[in-house]
């Protein structure tokens, strides 16, 4: 088998971005746009695990992406490219895929640019019935009054079509509209993107994470996250903060449990809401959800990361890894595991793994 690998390696210190021509183009705007991408210890480390398969080529989806692509021949293409523009920047590896008949791992265009958009994504979840807090979106600085007729405070601000904790942080938890309006502003002027205000749950917090598709999805041991391993007197959120500032390599925090250890009934209601998520979406092959109680217990579903990130290294507390780990699955087993799930939704037959039979390329 020839496998494919488009990712996105995060460059060193202030990086330019790529345009169409593979050209530098300004530095991106924002000091935190690059954490979507992945560093290169997490590139080999998949790469090396896809050699099971065969002959592994490296696709880094910048600058002539789709000729490369079109050019590798490949039988499948691994799939974690993240893009950097817009609100479908996570659709354009696999939309170019599409165009060219390549078959790849992971959800379609249209899950991912749905649950990249939280705001849409929230609003097939509140139609399916499935639980998320209440929310209000701010296309813009006209929209901004509307923040004051919103019933419930306080309320968290978010940009609207960012991953890894982007742009999450511990100002947008604002008590009154007053705070929210100023808040939302700044956000406008620095992502150049909507706002999502939700209204903030009370209760914990809870990623599970998803191998599988339609009957046979099923969770990995949950995570609950125990926010009183953060700095003293911080708001109780996996923010940007806590992701990529407090969480250093000599001083990591210790805020994953896995297994949580929550009542059975809350175990299953927490995983039955997952999934729905999940489905309703229509992600495919794996996903990690995050989802908050709120007062009264119930869990509402927060966002889906069908991209999800997967550093090796457990102590740098990347949980799609953890949970695998928790199951007993090793992490080349977990890569393996993608794409042999990706594989039977493709062709209905079970992949084989080349290194295993001595016949690797």
């Amino acid at each position: 088998m020839r496998i494919g690998f488009a990712y996105n390696q995060r460059p060193d210190g202030v990086a330019p971005a790529f345009d169409a021509d593979g050209e530098a183009s300004p530095p991106a705007p924002t000091p935190d746009a690059f954490a979507e991408w992945d560093e290169p210890e997490t590139i080999d480390a998949v790469e090396n695990a896809l050699r099971a398969f065969g002959k592994v080529i490296r696709l880094e989806a910048v600058g002539d992406f789709a000729k490369r692509l079109q050019r590798a021949r490949v039988d499948l293409l691994f799939n974690m490219a993240e893009g950097l523009h817009g609100p479908a920047r996570e659709a354009h590896v696999p939309a170019i895929a599409e165009f060219l008949g390549v078959p790849y791992t992971a959800s379609d265009p249209l899950a991912l640019t749905l649950a990249l958009h939280k705001g849409r994504a929230k609003e097939i979840w509140a139609y399916r019935g499935i639980p998320t807090a209440p929310f209000l979106l701010i296309e813009s600085a006209d929209d901004l009054p509307r923040l004051r007729r919103m019933r419930r405070y306080p309320v968290f601000l978010k940009p609207v079509w960012e991953g890894s904790s982007k742009g999450i942080r511990q100002e947008n938890y604002c008590r009154t509209a007053a705070q929210a309006v100023a808040r939302a502003r700044e956000l406008l002027t620095e992502y150049r993107e909507p706002v999502l205000a939700e209204a903030f749950l009370s209760g914990e917090e809870f990623t599970v994470s998803i191998l599988g598709n339609g009957d046979e999805a099923d969770c990995l041991p949950l995570i609950r996250y125990r926010f009183e391993g953060l700095p003293k007197g911080a708001l109780p959120i996996m923010g940007y903060e806590a992701k990529w500032v407090w969480d250093r390599p000599d001083q990591p925090l210790d805020i994953l449990e896995c297994p949580a250890q929550v009542p059975e009934a809350v175990e299953a209601r927490v995983r039955e809401t997952a999934l729905a998520a999940y489905r309703a979406l229509g992600c495919r092959d794996w996903a990690r959800v995050d989802l908050r109680l709120d007062g009264a217990g119930v869990p509402h579903v927060i966002e889906i990361n069908p991209l999800p990130g997967i550093i090796p290294d457990l102590a740098a507390n990347s949980c799609f890894p953890l949970a695998a780990a928790t199951a007993g699955m090793e992490y080349d087993e977990l890569i393996q595991r993608v794409v042999g799930i990706a594989w039977r939704r493709l062709t209905g037959e079970e992949v084989r793994a080349a290194t295993l039979t001595g016949a690797a390329g």
